[in-house]
């Protein structure tokens, strides 16, 4: 994941673009989404027209009054400026990504003919040809073939990746390359619905809707702005009755104080950079809600194959029965796997023939493909019938002798005891043994799911294996519970019983019966080498295919939960602040003692005023970095975090704008501009 730093927040690449739309946002039917920026921005106008008049009239006030005008304009612009710049990285990104899909043309096969089209010609359905150093056209499916695809234009990892047809390897993205050998693929997305196009979308944040907690919290700031904008109309009343006056430019000046601008201008600019992050950090959110809700998960369930082990079981070793020469056995299970394009049959050669053993498959042999209703595969030739597959599979093909029968039981039980799934191999009336296929668990994983228990996240993996073999991976991969011989049913089921215990759900997975799991999960997060309906159902999709950035994920999901949080303490702290600068100014002329709160010394009340509006506009532009970074989220207790963010940025929000406001006060009284 790139890191981006607070310089680099403000080049001129973004800066200038950002300046434009942040000007462009003034516009009223943008400004409304915003209610209390709105709000500011009606009041900035009432001022202007104010202001306007007192020029025309000749008022003495008239340059305090014009100074007034230009800091709220200013302050509607930062506010403005603050989204702008979030949503302006997610557009330089969305170029990048554009780029990778610009002029793209595909072999659309058409019987025996191949006519080479512009992707957006493409259709769903359709069948194309791509070949090494060709682009992939569109999303879809691999359907015959295998091929080495580099899928740095999605994933930024140089590595490249193998795609092959059937099983959970088969999806492939537009943009990317093929480096080796060739495939078909048939495509699953209409023109301008691929993964790369909602990826664009999402990253200019066209299809960016505000959370629940976006939503409650600015139905709170609102409430605050009614309640202080009917507190402040009241206020010309209450000074006629007590026979002062109290003039529209300063009811304006500690209207704005008063309401939470800070953290309204920033708000916006907070949810869109979490979403960025995320998009930087490789994995694709399909909502904000999502990455809320990954900040908060309980338990986390996880598809074994492909997600906590590498997805393709590998021939490890081959177990030959009592009697039995360990080459005869190699080279039964090497003849019935020459002719088997599984990921399983094809390590079953590579280990034969990593053993020493080299055969060819005769002249004139008939394959025996596999199906799943016999579960085995192999071959007949020269008179031999040399097979492979389940165990239970292989000992109803001929009344085997009994003795071998128990042995090559003994030899399996033990293969699945250790994790293993057994394939028995048999040639024509003899058993010969049992060839060990072992789930390869990804590197690292225990460490990251014992960090995922420190954390307070409960980690389930959940397989279609036998319990025997679910509970070996389990030991081995550090996952605190298993569920075996699991269907789409069981793991819905088990997900709708841990939601209803109160708990927030996350599921990975990348296979299509995955799919309603990941769609029922509070955070479905999918695999991108998944198939194309788990990366529908998923409300994230990790472009990497690394089930254990969850951890990340979730760290993501606290930082801007905490991000939020701790800005708004820090405004709601500064808003007090600027009350001590500017109530006593106020009304120091009603309530003379009213003048030993000014605790800051401030010059006069005109600068006291002029000072808070001066510091509440520049705050927001110095907050604009700490939004879009987040707040740094470091493991530990809720409430040891709570009592570390209200300390810095609680205290903070009391001493930054004393010192602020009064150092601001200081260059007004030196350039006499109050």
């Amino acid at each position: 994941m790139s890191k981006t730093s607070s310089a680099s927040l403000f080049t001129s690449e973004l800066l200038k673009p950002a300046l434009r739309d942040a000007v462009r946002k003034l516009d009223p039917r943008e400004l409304y989404r915003n209610p209390v920026m709105f709000t500011t921005a009606v009041v900035a106008l009432l001022a202007t027209v104010l202001a306007l008049r007192s020029l025309v009239a000749g008022a003495e006030d008239t340059f305090f009054q014009l100074q007034l005008v230009i800091w709220l304009w200013l302050t509607v612009l930062f506010g403005n400026l603050a989204e702008a710049l979030a949503e302006g990285r997610g557009k330089a990104q969305a170029a990048a990504l554009r780029s990778t899909k610009a002029e793209l043309t595909g072999r659309r096969i058409d019987g025996e003919q191949q006519e080479k089209v512009p992707a957006s010609a493409l259709r769903k359905g359709d069948l194309v040809r791509v070949e090494t150093d060709e682009l992939i056209p569109a999303d879809g499916e691999v359907i015959a073939g295998v091929a080495s695809v580099n899928e740095a234009a999605i994933t930024g990892e140089s590595a490249p990746v193998i795609r092959e047809a059937g099983g959970d390897r088969s999806a492939v993205t537009a943009g990317t390359r093929v480096l080796s050998d060739g495939i078909t693929v048939r495509v699953t997305a209409e023109p301008g619905q691929g993964f790369i196009d909602r990826m664009i979308a999402l990253v200019e944040g066209a299809s960016r809707a505000k959370t629940p907690n976006e939503v409650a919290l600015t139905l709170l700031l609102t409430g605050l702005t009614l309640i202080f904008l009917v507190a402040v109309g009241t206020l010309p009343a209450f000074t006629a009755y007590a026979g002062q006056t109290i003039s529209v430019p300063v009811l304006v000046a500690l209207f704005v104080a008063l309401i939470p601008t800070t953290i309204s201008a920033l708000l916006s600019a907070i949810g869109i950079a979490g979403m960025d992050r995320l998009v930087r950090f490789n994995v694709l959110a399909k909502s904000g809600r999502a990455v809320e809700a990954a900040g908060d998960i309980d338990v986390l369930l996880l598809d074994k194959t492909g997600t906590i082990t590498l997805g393709d079981r590998q021939a490890s070793e081959f177990v030959a029965l009592p009697g039995v020469a360990q080459g005869d056995l190699v080279e039964a299970a090497m003849l019935a796997s020459l002719a088997d394009e599984t990921p399983e049959g094809r390590s079953i050669v590579a280990l034969a023939r990593a053993q020493g053993m080299e055969a060819t498959q005769p002249a004139g042999a008939e394959v025996v493909t596999f199906t799943a209703q016999t579960r085995v595969s192999g071959i007949d030739a020269d008179g031999r019938e040399v097979r492979k597959g389940a165990v239970d599979a292989v000992l109803k093909l001929h009344p085997f002798d009994a003795r071998a029968t128990q042995a090559l039981r003994q030899v399996t039980d033990r293969i699945a005891r250790d994790g293993g799934t057994p394939l028995a191999v048999s040639d024509g009336t003899r058993l010969l043994g049992a060839v060990h296929l072992k789930d390869i668990i990804k590197t690292g994983i225990k460490e990251r799911f014992a960090e995922l228990r420190r954390m307070g996240i409960r980690t389930v993996m959940i397989t279609g294996d036998n319990p025997l073999t679910a509970a070996a991976i389990a030991a081995e991969s550090g996952v605190d519970d298993f569920l075996a011989e699991a269907t789409p049913e069981d793991k819905l089921e088990l997900i709708r019983k841990e939601q209803s215990g109160g708990r927030l759900v996350a599921m990975c997975g990348d296979g299509t019966n995955d799919a309603p799991a990941l769609a029922q999960a509070d955070v479905g997060v999918a695999m991108n080498t998944g198939t194309q309906a788990a990366r529908e159902a998923g409300n994230m999709v990790d472009l990497d295919n690394n089930p254990t950035k969850l951890i990340e994920i979730v760290g993501l999901g606290k930082q801007l939960l905490m991000t939020r949080g701790a800005l708004t303490t820090f405004s709601i702290s500064n808003d007090v602040a600027k009350y001590f600068a500017i109530l006593p100014a106020i009304f120091v002329a009603l309530y003379p003692g009213l003048g030993t709160l000014n605790v800051m010394g401030l010059t006069s009340p005109q600068s006291a005023i002029l000072s808070a509006v001066i510091f509440n506009a520049l705050i927001i532009p110095c907050l604009v970095p700490l939004a879009l970074r987040g707040v740094a989220y470091k493991p530990r207790s809720a409430s040891r975090q709570l009592i570390g963010n209200l300390g810095l940025y609680g205290l903070g929000g009391l001493i930054v704008p004393f010192i602020g406001i009064k150092g601001i006060d200081l260059a007004v009284a030196a350039l006499g501009l109050a």
